[in-house]
């Protein structure tokens, strides 16, 4: 029973992980419904892990659990964009200062090689390996900025952070954002992240917007 057991905790993970990557690229777009049937077939796997997989990513604010009916990707409003924007832009400004004031080569060197695979994949048109590289890009920054209480508030909706990093289909302007930032990073120049993260924040939150159809400016 000890292995069946092991062995369902696996499997709920590995199906977390399949349907959590599906809803933050956009394989699976928000309202779209998560039948527990369906997924388990598609899968090769019961429904228990499934039911579980849900469970955690409505936990992770990424799926809404209807009762009587099927989850759905959730739907994010422009007011929720807005707030998920403003508190986004805090905490990364806060991230990418840090990052620049506490740098080290190898710190450095690790944001300019994801930065480097995010630009390649750009310029090949692969969209999720851009979109991937991106958010890996942020949470590099988030290891670098070497604060354990920031890392665990961003590990909270790290989830959401991820969804929202991967809504933008402009890859080139990104990944050229991202060089950006690596250079002011290098530099420690906090002053000039002060004004180049909060108008990154701004561009994710308005391609998601443009990706959703929600206006980000409509009262």
């Amino acid at each position: 029973m000890a292995e069946a057991g092991a062995a369902g905790e696996l499997e709920s993970v590995r199906v977390t992980r399949i349907l959590r990557d599906d809803i933050v690229l956009g394989r699976r777009m928000p309202g779209s419904r998560l039948v527990e049937r369906d997924i388990a077939a598609e899968l090769d796997v019961s429904r228990l892990p499934v039911r579980e997989a849900i469970r955690t990513l409505v936990a992770e604010g990424v799926v809404v659990a209807r009762p009587r009916t099927w989850a759905v990707v959730r739907e994010f409003t422009r007011q929720e964009l807005q707030d998920f924007g403003e508190v986004r832009e805090a905490v990364e400004t806060m991230i990418f200062v840090f990052a620049a004031q506490r740098r080290t080569a190898e710190g450095v060197a690790r944001l300019r090689a994801v930065y480097e695979q995010e630009f390649a994949a750009a310029e090949a048109g692969d969209v999720e390996a851009a979109r991937i590289a991106a958010t890996r890009f942020h949470e590099v920054a988030a290891h670098l900025a070497a604060n354990d209480t920031i890392f665990e508030m961003v590990s909270v909706f790290t989830t959401r952070l991820r969804w929202l990093f991967g809504q933008h289909d402009d890859l080139v302007e990104t990944a050229e954002e991202h060089r950006v930032i690596l250079e002011a990073v290098e530099a420690q120049d906090a002053a000039a992240l002060r004004e180049l993260i909060p108008q990154h924040t701004m561009n994710s939150v308005a391609s998601a917007a443009r990706r959703l159809g929600v206006d980000p400016a409509s009262p």
